[in-house]
């Protein structure tokens, strides 16, 4: 990392889980199988780019060292972001900038009521780390570095996307293939269970070109609860994914995480994995070999 912050320590999050329940649009349990006309998708907002194909270390690599040029805010969300586009000379290409780092001991919003709310960009960087360690491809790269005086998580910003899963439901396109969509949708909700994820809403769905969908925005996750927030939302799970996850140990966990999550978060991100593969190895059919879409090597 460019920079080091210093290891600490959060609260210990008390929600009221009973507010916290996903919309069933953001988790369908099955996509139509009913190809998308080539006219019914929105345009590609592909960012100003120029680049060789860069692998995920490359990125991470190019995101602590090229140079902000012009930014300009982000209309969705509410956490300040904003988007900059980046150069090193020879690679041009945007990013996001999270720089929010929020606490509240009592937090109201329409899902209920939170004690001892956290919304920190810190989660980013911890999100993307143990995609990686799971080795889903699902998340973009995102590492820490300071803009303007604050520090903050600096995000790949994806390629080539089509459209964010509110639009996709809004214009009523059709997935192209429903088995390829169920399960990545089967991979996006394991990992909102494991990270205890409380604001996975249709806007930090994004597809790209390729139908292939990319987890942004984890700023309000890994709360301190050692039960899973929706158990039903565990479906299916590729065999390799879940040999990663059993892998999962404190020690690899503190060294990676050791700036971004605190000791309880790590032991309740544990917790819940114990439960998440004590659900797939008791249920007949859970686990699956996993033909993915081809992602950015690593």
């Amino acid at each position: 990392m460019a920079r080091q912050s210093t290891p600490h320590r959060f609260a210990h999050f008390t929600i009221v889980a009973a507010f916290f329940i996903l919309l069933p649009s953001v988790y369908a349990r099955q996509a139509t199988p009913v190809p998308a006309p080539a006219a019914a998708a929105t345009p590609a907002q592909t960012p100003t780019s120029t680049e060789p194909a860069l692998s995920v270390t490359e990125r991470e690599a190019w995101l602590l060292k090229a140079k902000f040029g012009r930014t300009r805010g982000v209309s969705q969300g509410v956490t300040g972001t904003l988007k900059s586009t980046m150069t090193d000379g020879v690679v041009t290409h945007d990013a996001q900038i999270q720089t929010i780092d929020e606490y509240k001991q009592r937090f109201e919003s329409d899902r209920g009521t939170e004690f001892n709310f956290r919304d920190s960009w810190r989660y980013n960087v911890a999100a993307y780390r143990l995609d990686r360690l799971l080795e889903l491809g699902m998340i973009p790269p995102s590492v820490e570095r300071a803009y303007d005086g604050k520090v903050g998580a600096l995000t790949w910003w994806v390629d080539d996307v089509i459209m964010d899963e509110t639009a996709r439901l809004k214009k009523k396109v059709q997935v192209p293939d429903a088995r390829a969509w169920n399960e990545q949708m089967w991979h996006v909700r394991m990992f909102d269970q494991l990270i205890y994820n409380v604001d996975r809403n249709l806007g930090n769905i994004v597809i790209d070109s390729q139908w292939r969908i990319w987890m942004v925005d984890h700023t309000r996750a890994f709360r301190t609860h050692e039960s899973l927030k929706s158990p039903g939302d565990l479906t299916r799970i590729d065999r390799q994914v879940l040999e990663h996850l059993k892998a999962l140990d404190k020690p690899t966990l503190d060294k990676l995480m050791k700036d971004y999550l605190s000791p309880q978060e790590i032991k309740s991100m544990l917790a819940r994995r114990d439960k998440i593969v004590q659900h797939f190895e008791k249920t007949t059919g859970a686990i699956f070999e996993w033909n993915r879409p081809p992602r950015p090597a690593f």
